[in-house]
């Protein structure tokens, strides 16, 4: 049978024969006694499958356009159990889901809370979130939506708005002219020039950064057609200067400023003034000396309860504005005994005497086993150096030293320590500079 339920067909061959062996064509036989090629069968009773639908949920929506939802199975009609799809014809199988309408929904215009302007000056825009949401009853909050903006009533609030908070600063520049001539033909004297501050169409503008404005004057020096003096007492005779102060000289061939000291005497002396004053240009004589020698306390730092004696008269700290020259042998040196006491020279450790503060040489003593002198010196800004041969030395017992030069030899910073020793210019009479 066909089938191994329900109504089947049973089938069978037949054939047109001559004789017992030979095929012949079913023409050749009698076609009204044919027999029959295939008879109904019947077999057992089919299972009887069918699609149960159950009822529809409520609409997902309470208002407008929204979807419902039901339960679809195939089932076993005699068992009445759920069986799998296949059993049952997919193309009766009713709908598990359509959609549903109801009364009209009401809408409302949510917006958000606007941005910071998107520039700092000038024109820019803010921005903010604008929605149109259903108006949910019950505890439901409002919450950004996509729905469609023509359910909305009136018109859609803006979601970018302008915003201004200050003008903007034009760009522009520092603009330089070339420099003039120099206000004199011999001498020190003035260059201008034109400094401007303009926007990039050439308009003048307040916008440029003070702290870059070039220099629109300068100092110039014409010292080729005229006669310079070499020393303060040139400056006497070629100037008929008579008081202290600062002049230019013609030192080995270039402009330095100097300090002329004296000059109501016949030989006035040069000196040069220290940029950074007394607070970078000192000497000090630690007076403390231990009463034991060999000991070295405290790993070496100063301290004035120490077990020491202070009878020391040569301790002292000395600063210094103003350094004595040489400009025949291009040295700081040692100062004379007719110097005012304003006139100190760089290099003293010796307790000044009174108000005078006079200095004893260029050097630094010390007691004490480790480093308790110090001095400094720094020639910034007065057109010197000091030149590579300028070196100090340490002398005396146990003496040490440390002693740092800037490789340019304007900066020099010292500690000397020992036992009675000494740090002193290895040349004996001064530190070699030279003009910048």
């Amino acid at each position: 049978c066909s089938v191994s339920c329900g109504q089947g067909v049973r089938r069978r061959n037949v054939g047109c024969q001559m004789g017992t062996h030979k095929i012949a064509r079913e023409t050749e036989c009698n076609p009204y006694t044919r027999p029959e090629s295939e008879r109904a069968c019947q077999a057992p009773p089919c299972p009887l499958y069918a699609w149960r639908a159950e009822e529809w949920q409520e609409c997902t929506k309470t208002c407008g356009e929204g979807s419902r939802y039901r339960k679809v199975a195939c089932v076993d009609e005699d068992k009445g159990g759920e069986v799998h799809g296949m059993h049952c014809d997919v193309s009766t199988r009713p709908a598990d889901h359509e959609g549903c309408s109801l009364q009209p929904c009401e809408y409302v215009w949510i917006t958000g809370e606007w941005s910071e302007c998107s520039v700092t000056c000038g024109k820019g825009y803010k921005q903010r979130l604008v929605s149109c949401s259903e108006i949910y009853t019950g505890k439901e909050n409002y919450e950004y939506s996509y729905q469609t903006t023509i359910n909305c009533p009136g018109m859609q609030p803006p979601s970018v708005q302008a915003c201004f908070l200050r003008e903007c600063p034009v760009s522009a520049t520092w603009r330089v002219g070339n420099w003039g001539s120099c206000s004199v033909s011999c001498g020190v004297g003035v260059m201008h020039r034109s400094v401007q501050c303009l926007t990039s169409d050439d308009q003048p503008s307040h916008f440029c950064p003070a702290d870059l404005k070039p220099e629109e004057r300068k100092a110039c020096h014409n010292i080729y057609n005229c006669e310079l003096p070499q020393n303060c007492k040139e400056v006497k005779r070629l100037k008929g200067a008579g008081e202290d102060g600062e002049y230019f000289l013609v030192v080995t061939g270039k402009l330095l400023k100097v300090f002329c000291a004296g000059m109501h005497s016949d030989h006035p002396k040069e000196y040069v003034t220290l940029v950074h004053g007394d607070s970078e240009n000192f000497s000090e004589v630690y007076g403390h000396r231990l009463h034991n020698p060999t000991e070295c306390p405290y790993n070496g730092s100063r301290r004035d309860d120490c077990q020491c004696r202070k009878d020391y008269t040569a301790a002292g700290f000395s600063s210094f504005q103003k350094v004595r020259i040489d400009l025949t042998t291009m040295q700081i040196i040692r100062p004379v005994k007719d110097i005012p006491s304003p006139l100190p020279l760089l290099g003293t450790a010796t307790v000044p005497p009174s108000a005078h503060r006079m200095s004893r040489g260029l050097k630094i003593l010390f007691t004490g086993h480790l480093f308790q002198g110090r001095f400094s010196i720094n020639l910034y800004g007065t057109g010197l150096s000091l030149t590579e041969s300028a070196r100090w030395i340490s002398q005396g017992n146990y003496a040490v030293s440390d002693i740092k030069k800037s490789p340019d030899g304007i900066r020099v910073v010292g500690k000397c320590g020992g036992y009675c020793g000494k740090c002193a210019p290895s040349s004996g009479t001064g530190l070699e500079i030279r003009v910048l």
